[in-house]
């Protein structure tokens, strides 16, 4: 019976999106563009964020074969317990997030040493606190490559800001319903194997251009994989948010060409414009559209911004608050649930989401008046 008014739940919401957009558009014009939006997307971001992954995995994995991942998490450790009320060896944890994307840290906790610094409640909130800084370092140099500076790095001291009340909310509710948490130890099942610190046999010692060299391979593959899994986000929530977010074409027709849509979110923003503007600053309502998609996937979110560019709907604020929702939220909707439960505390999904919900507008709040300090200072 379930899966009976679900399905029908589901076939009336498909049915209702494309009978209004092809009721809107026409019929042939929508599938038009439909393809066309896609494939653009795929040529012109797909690839290019895709290039990025490269490029940062390389830098990443050469930062790990060199020791500057060691030392970065020696320098960020005194911060963990203060601000985010975890063990100090939480801090690797944000760094690997920062280089690579949110499932990073579930490889951390799996590993016996590491978790064993942990309470059950801190454990379980490291969901939360990976998911913040996830592709941090590839959004950050995707804002840089638009052309934009001071404002990415605004952003990511708004993610941080973010973080830290996303960690602190989610461990709030944990221990609210689970108090005994508090006093027991994060629990590895046996299946887990000590994946970090397990005892291999040593390598035979390699040139300084061979390791590199090997680096810089390894870690470029590994970019090759996390672009090939942003292109079904970007290609399939992107073109369905850009045909609810652009208009017809100049001419006011709809001609089936790339990036046209009913204008349907930018409708619903302008009724309250006044509290978007009021939070995030944002100047047009066609902006809205980048948070909602980063709830999905953040990389779908920033194929958003090239054409958002194009149009002259973006400014500095806007990408000040893009980058700190963007690396906050980093696609939590959709990896929130999975990581809980490799975890095993899947019940507790409903309460990280909750929690990482207001960490990512907090942190859209403080971007925007951190960007709105830095120009009355600079300018």
């Amino acid at each position: 019976m379930k899966k009976t008014v679900s399905g029908i739940i589901c076939l009336l919401i498909v049915v209702g999106l494309f009978s209004y957009m092809g009721i809107k558009m026409g019929a042939a014009p929508m599938l038009n563009t439909v393809m066309h939006t896609a494939h653009d997307l795929l040529l012109n971001t797909c690839f290019y964020l895709m290039a990025i992954c490269v490029i940062t995995g390389a830098i990443g994995k050469v930062f790990v074969e060199f020791g500057v991942v060691d030392l970065l998490e020696k320098l960020l450790r005194p911060l963990m317990r203060p601000l985010f009320n975890l063990p100090g060896v939480a801090s690797l944890g944000a760094v690997m997030t920062f280089l690579s994307d949110n499932p990073a840290i579930i490889t951390l906790s799996r590993d016996r040493r590491f978790s064993s610094y942990f309470k059950k409640y801190q454990f379980i909130s490291l969901t939360n606190f990976g998911t913040a800084f996830g592709m941090g370092l590839i959004v950050i140099i995707f804002m840089v490559g638009q052309g934009f500076f001071a404002a990415p790095l605004i952003g990511f001291a708004g993610a941080f800001v973010g973080c830290i009340v996303s960690t602190r909310l989610m461990q709030h509710f944990i221990l609210k319903e689970y108090p005994q948490y508090a006093v027991e130890d994060a629990d590895v099942s046996d299946r887990h194997q000590d994946t970090l610190v397990e005892k291999v046999q040593e390598p035979e010692p390699q040139s300084l251009f061979v390791r590199i060299l090997n680096s810089l391979l390894d870690g470029g593959r590994g970019g090759v994989d996390i672009g090939l899994a942003i292109i079904p986000g970007v290609l399939i929530i992107s073109t369905l948010v850009m045909m609810l977010t652009f208009g017809p074409s100049a001419n006011g027709t709809y001609t089936g060409a790339a990036y046209e849509g009913t204008q349907a979110l930018p409708w619903l923003a302008s009724q309250v414009d006044w509290l978007f503007n009021w939070l995030f600053g944002f100047s047009d309502p066609h902006q809205i559209a980048f948070p909602i998609t980063a709830l999905g996937a953040v990389g779908a979110a920033l194929g958003l911004v090239p054409g958002f560019q194009a149009q002259g709907w973006v400014d500095g604020n806007a990408i000040a608050v893009f980058t700190a929702i963007g690396m906050c939220w980093s696609g939590y909707l959709s990896t929130h649930t999975a990581m809980l439960d490799s975890l095993g505390y899947r019940e507790l999904t409903s309460k990280a989401i909750i929690s990482h919900t207001i960490g990512g507008i907090c942190a859209a709040i403080f971007a925007h008046w951190g960007y709105w300090l830095f120009t009355l200072f600079a300018g």
